[in-house]
């Protein structure tokens, strides 16, 4: 059956109940930063934390009792795992979902958690893909494919039917694209509803799949990327018919730029997002003239992201923004200079996070040492004044250096 409205408006139906309808929200002060209006949809707060329920549910209540007995399978290192594993084990689906051996352990656990079986095979998306067709055939189970699915595009789709449902006159949709299944469906509910809408896509600039795709020249790869959500190297057959006549342009963000949106997000929102559901927000931020003035849908696909990175991408914003900074300071090596050194960083209101002493691993003469310290500042004119206040002092500073 094909995308259109109407399929959308029956995976809607056959959803309802089962999934989150997330609040899609004004957001003031990303608005005044964007210079646009720009209103948030909270997928991050669906169960799993992201959209990827949606389809996943739309393909498994269309599975008649036979097929519900023989059990699915599915292919994916996080979200849409989640999804099909957690809808299964809710309508009594055997799942088998397989991951490539190097998928972090905690996805690993909260798949199983929903009671699916998790098989661990290749070094790769592709070679567990081709390893889930093999267990396919063996068992004969239903493959629930992550994005090249008319039921899963589907079902991806109800989230534009909710935004424009709450904000009608929504000028733009930013959406992230991976394989292309969410974005086709969300296109087609939003050109249907509202054909002048415009539906923006944004890639990585190490993963530019479809954004090569449409301009028909070829992708050159990175080797991995904090949006490993959208991590794709070839646009679905499907979906990717339906982004070439409805999607308006692909964007693509850089990696600074997506940490610099989660940490927005996180500051600005109280809201945590994994790397792919923060490349809308960058990339409205990143070209904020071609958006300057209009009602902006962004969509917060998820918010699954191991806590370690994400204390990372904390400190990395921190320094960018000035508000964590490290200075390498030359001084005499005498009772006393250390102190000297600390009394003035705290008559400048700099809070001390760590100190290091170097006399032996050093350039610096005899009798002379380096010492760095990382310091918390309240921005980049308060490092200044910091610097000032060491040079007035008499203390040489070798470096304001950043991680």
């Amino acid at each position: 059956m094909p995308v259109n409205i109407e399929s959308v408006r029956a995976a809607a139906r056959a959803i309802a109940g089962s999934v989150v309808h997330t609040s899609c929200l004004h957001s003031r002060t990303l608005s005044k930063i964007a210079g646009a209006q720009v209103f948030l949809k909270f997928e991050n707060h669906q169960f799993t934390a992201s959209f990827k329920e949606r389809g996943a549910l739309n393909r498994l209540q269309s599975l008649d009792t036979a097929q519900r007995a023989s059990g699915v399978i599915a292919v994916s290192a996080g979200n849409h795992a989640q999804g099909v594993a957690y809808h299964a084990q809710r309508l009594a689906i055997p799942a088998v979902i397989i991951m490539p051996r190097f998928t972090p352990h905690v996805k690993v656990i909260h798949t199983r958690n929903f009671g699916a079986e998790v098989l661990l095979h290749g070094e790769n998306f592709d070679e567990a893909m081709n390893y889930a067709h093999e267990v396919m055939r063996e068992r004969r189970l239903v493959f629930v494919h992550p994005y090249d699915d008319e039921l899963v595009i589907a079902g991806q789709g109800t989230i534009a039917l909710e935004m424009l449902d709450a904000y009608p006159d929504l000028d733009t949709l930013i959406v992230p694209i991976g394989g292309g299944g969410l974005i086709a469906g969300m296109a087609v509910a939003a050109k249907s509803l509202k054909p002048d809408i415009e539906v923006i896509g944004v890639q990585t600039a190490r993963f530019p799949s479809t954004h090569c795709a449409l301009r028909e020249t070829e992708p050159q790869y990175g080797e991995s990327t904090i949006a490993d959500g959208i991590a794709v190297k070839a646009p679905g057959l499907v979906s990717f018919e339906i982004v070439r006549r409805l999607v308006g342009e692909v964007l693509l963000v850089e990696e600074g730029d997506i940490e610099e949106a989660m940490l927005l997000l996180l500051e600005i929102e109280k809201t945590v997002v994994e790397g792919a559901g923060g490349v809308a927000l960058a990339a409205l931020l990143k070209h904020r003239e071609r958006f300057a003035g209009k009602r902006i849908g962004l969509l917060l696909s998820g918010g699954n992201i191991d806590p370690m990175t994400l204390a990372d991408i904390i400190e990395r914003g921190m320094v960018r923004a000035g508000r964590l900074t490290r200075l390498h300071v030359h001084m005499r090596d005498l009772p006393g200079s250390l102190a000297a050194v600390t009394r003035i960083l705290a008559e400048v209101n700099a809070n001390i996070e760590e100190v290091h002493h170097q006399r032996t691993f050093t350039t610096a003469p005899v009798q002379s040492a380096e010492v760095e310290f990382v310091v918390r500042t309240r921005d980049r004119e308060h490092v200044r004044q910091i610097i000032e206040a060491l040079a007035q002092a008499g203390f040489r500073r070798l470096g304001r250096l950043r991680r």
